[in-house]
């Protein structure tokens, strides 16, 4: 019996450590899932299934099929490191430990910000410290070393959080 796909949680990685990959035209019945998770948080609602170039239209169909049955939300998106979530907010977290550290305003004061101002049901500062600063600095050197965009870049109150977390 032929699987119609062969699905594989990721977490930071990308689906083609699991698959392979030489030739950029790599594809086949397996797809990727991850669910973002702030932290101890619960996770979000939302799957990002991750396929690759070549991936089975009938695969990542069936997967998506599986998931919405489940309750879940899904998109759909290629296999790059940190896929749409962590790409979007990775540098607006970084942004706003940066401000902070350039004396912008305080920590309470972005985040009474973003609630207030923008909506967000928290802001940037805390809830990056409550996902964990040394788990932003590894999640923002593996976007960063494999980009290189600047954004990216861990900040340095994430650099302190995971130098202070492996002295331990």
């Amino acid at each position: 019996m032929t699987k119609k796909a062969v699905v594989i949680e990721l977490d930071l990685e990308c689906l083609g450590e699991h698959t392979g990959e030489d030739m950029g035209g790599e594809g086949s019945n397996r797809v990727g899932f991850a669910r973002y998770r702030n932290g101890d948080d619960a996770p979000s609602n939302l799957i990002e299934l991750v396929r690759q170039d070549a991936t089975d239209a009938d695969a990542v169909a069936a997967a998506k099929e599986i998931f919405e049955a489940a309750g879940f939300d899904v998109a759909v998106c290629s296999d790059q490191t940190g896929r749409i979530v962590d790409r979007l907010v990775r540098p607006k977290y970084n942004a706003a430990l940066k401000f902070l550290d350039e004396g912008l305003a305080t920590a309470a004061d972005m985040d009474l910000t973003c609630r207030l101002g923008l909506g967000y049901p928290d802001g940037p500062i805390e809830r990056v410290v409550r996902g964990g600063l040394p788990r932003h600095h590894e999640i923002t050197t593996r976007l960063f070393n494999e980009t290189g965009a600047a954004g990216y870049a861990p900040a340095r109150r994430s650099v302190v959080a995971k130098n202070r977390s492996e002295a331990k």
